[in-house]
């Protein structure tokens, strides 16, 4: 038992770090597709890509993986914000919102389905719970009264956020699979949940519902302005 025990500590000890590894360098690359991807969409807000990553994170390890990789991004990108503490306070709940909900669905589901039903609730949560935090903490950085920011739910912040979440959810829906056969490739044992015969019919499917979330948001924003 003794021996037993010896033999299992030091493989516990280079799986944690092994987690560890995976999650700050997630964190580190979506906080430079931060800096180098930020796209103005509407009004003040720019499209970024870093909650792609950071749900990779919760695939492999869960949502409370998830949710640190989100507060840490959070943290490296407050320096170079423009909104200060309360611009990263919105930001991880933005991401936590998404890469969160779609882990924690994926941990209780691990195949292409749990994924895509993971991705396609993160979209829809993350759109409607971001309606009432931008109702309570915009007015905080932007300014302005909360009468000011009830119109721009609407024509502003939810369309912004269907895109938003739309297009990460597809990205990370097609890079899944790739991230897996780069971990291996380097020696990290994961697993693949994704060789069932029905893959590529959910995976089509789950993509075209994720654009369909995008282009709703685009079609709103367009009629907008």
């Amino acid at each position: 038992m003794k021996k037993t025990a010896a033999v299992s500590a030091p493989a516990q000890t280079t799986s944690t770090t092994r987690k560890l590894v995976v999650l700050a360098l997630l964190s580190a690359i979506a906080y430079i597709s931060c800096l180098i991807i930020r796209v103005p969409v509407i009004s003040f807000l720019k499209y970024e890509p870093k909650d792609i990553f950071i749900t990779l994170g919760g695939f492999l390890y869960g949502p409370l993986a998830a949710l640190a990789c989100s507060v840490v991004a959070a943290l490296l990108e407050l320096p170079v914000g423009e909104t200060g503490p309360v611009g990263m306070l919105m930001n991880i709940l933005s991401t936590a919102a998404f890469a969160c909900t779609t882990s924690f669905i994926y941990k209780k589901r691990k195949d292409i389905f749990g994924a895509s039903i993971g991705l396609i609730s993160g979209v829809a949560v993350m759109s409607v719970t971001m309606l009432l935090w931008n109702y309570l903490i915009a007015p905080l950085y932007m300014g302005v009264s909360r009468a000011d920011i009830v119109p721009m739910l609407s024509t502003v912040f939810l369309p912004f956020n269907l895109l938003k979440a739309g297009i990460n959810a597809g990205f990370t829906l097609l890079l899944y699979r790739p991230f897996l056969l780069v971990l291996k490739a380097v020696g990290y044992p994961v697993s693949d949940h994704f060789k069932d015969k029905k893959s590529s019919i959910i995976i089509v499917a789950s993509i075209g519902a994720c654009l369909l979330a995008a282009c709703i948001g685009i079609v709103i924003i367009l009629n907008r302005s």
